[in-house]
């Protein structure tokens, strides 16, 4: 571990790797957007996954559609309620401002860029849905910053199954997103990213109260096994997203690929819309290894 690493708030606590984390994810959906949407290879083939879209059975389609109508303002609303109430019963009003700032402004930045900010060019020749901007998406980030506020407020010992109880229903949003056509590919990723910046910088904050304290106890094994099963499932996202998508365009180029391979092209964005949930999940996990708020 570097010097700046160990240079500590007066909690004892190393605070650099938040401020960095968020950076780097701010970074990251810039590059998203860049790749994405300012460019018209990344409009083509997200144009592809969307059509490959249509090709979803009924009943996945459904599934997909009735998750996302679950996320309502009355359901947000709850999820901010129960999240403050964790902080105030653990008589942390300085939680409860935390959880329900990484929500709030979560949902702040997204729309902001979303329905102000980021131009989506018209690159390509398309018509209907497929020429709005929808980038970041909405409900991916009030998915990941629910997740992320929960890991927050909850009490250390509790933090394994509070990942192992939200981080499914966070990860299937970013997905069903893809499935049911409401967003592109590059819409979660940069909800994920935008996402953990937020928690981060709210979690720094907290750290610079000297909220954040070391902590000392022993590891929790369950908690480890699930950390690994869920990179392991991460890495397994990534590969058959990558797989699927690069083997069409070696093998046939791009015009056959988003032509005749629609279908693939929508599998491959399905697998890496899980996939970046799930780093982000782990991402900021890891910035909290080993630390808690007493």
């Amino acid at each position: 571990m570097n010097d700046s690493e160990t240079r500590a708030d007066p909690a004892g606590t190393p605070w650099r790797r938040w401020p960095i984390v968020a950076a780097v994810s701010a970074i990251v959906a810039v590059g998203v957007y860049v790749a994405a949407v300012q460019t018209a290879l990344g409009q083509t083939l997200e144009n592809a996954a969307l059509r490959g879209a249509d090709e979803v059975g009924a009943q996945e389609q459904a599934a997909a559609d009735n998750a996302l109508d679950e996320i309502t303002m009355y359901s947000l609303a709850a999820a901010v309620a129960v999240v403050a109430l964790i902080g105030l019963l653990r008589r942390r009003l300085d939680l409860a401002i935390a959880g329900v700032g990484v929500i709030v402004a979560g949902q702040v930045v997204t729309q902001a860029l979303k329905r102000y900010i980021l131009p989506r060019p018209e690159l390509v020749e398309v018509t209907g849905p497929y020429v709005d901007n929808s980038l970041p998406s909405g409900h991916t980030t009030i998915a990941m910053t629910v997740l992320f506020a929960v890991l927050i407020v909850v009490p250390y010992r509790w933090r394994g199954v509070a990942l192992f109880l939200v981080l499914s229903w966070a990860v299937g949003i970013g997905a069903y997103t893809v499935t049911a056509k409401w967003h592109r590919l590059s819409d979660t990723l940069a909800a994920d990213a935008i996402a953990l910046a937020v928690a981060c910088l709210v979690s720094w904050w907290l750290v610079r109260r000297g909220a954040v304290r070391r902590h000392d106890g022993p590891r929790r094994i369950p908690r480890v096994v699930l950390v690994a099963c869920t990179a392991l499932f991460g890495v397994l996202l990534l590969g058959m997203g990558v797989f699927l998508i690069a083997v069409p365009l070696a093998r046939e180029g791009l015009d056959a690929t988003v032509q005749e391979n629609a279908w693939v092209v929508y599998l491959s964005a399905h697998s890496l819309a899980s996939f970046g949930s799930v780093a982000a999940a782990l991402a900021f996990l890891a910035t909290w290894r080993r630390q808690e708020i007493p």
